[in-house]
Formats: structure tokens, C-alpha cells, sequence
């Protein structure tokens, strides 16, 4: 099963990262209120950046090293990569 780490925009601008096996999906769940409590209160959120991984511990491991970068690094991901799948 393919996985995926993604980055949503939130309304206020901020980012927030994750992963799914559904880019589509989960950001549907967000944007309904039931994603994450962090963009639960910055509806609506938009897709910005999708990365295809080999599995699921693959993903989680991208996912933890995008939250680690400063804003303006993951803007040049974003930048450079856009939603791509």
C-alpha cells in the first residue's frame, strides 16, 4: 500500500504536515473538522505538497523531518515540489 506525507496550508497561513495511505481523503477530513486538532480551528486547509513513500514507517520518518524544518525550508519544499503523487 503507498503512503504519503503531505503538507496542507492552513487559512492563517501556517502549514501543517502528516502522512496518509489517501492525500485526497484526509484532506477532506480536515476541511469537515475532523482532521487534526491544530487545523480543526484554521479551516479551510489546502493541499500544497504531496511526497510518495515506500510504506508507512517511511512516511512517518518524512513526516517528522519536514515538522523539524523551519518555515521558510518548507516553503522551498513546497516551491520545488508542489502536490506531486
Amino acid at each position: 500500500m503507498s503512503c504519503y506525507c503531505y503538507i496542507v496550508e492552513c487559512s492563517d497561513g501556517t502549514y501543517y504536515t502528516g502522512w496518509t495511505t489517501d492525500p485526497e481523503r484526509r484532506v477532506a477530513t480536515h476541511n469537515k473538522g475532523r482532521g487534526a486538532k491544530y487545523t480543526k480551528i484554521r479551516l479551510p486547509v489546502k493541499l500544497v505538497f504531496v511526497e510518495e513513500q515506500l510504506d508507512r514507517r517511511t512516511a512517518m520518518q518524512r513526516e517528522i523531518a519536514i515538522k523539524r524544518m523551519k518555515r521558510e525550508r518548507k516553503a522551498r519544499l513546497i516551491a520545488g515540489g508542489g502536490v506531486k503523487k
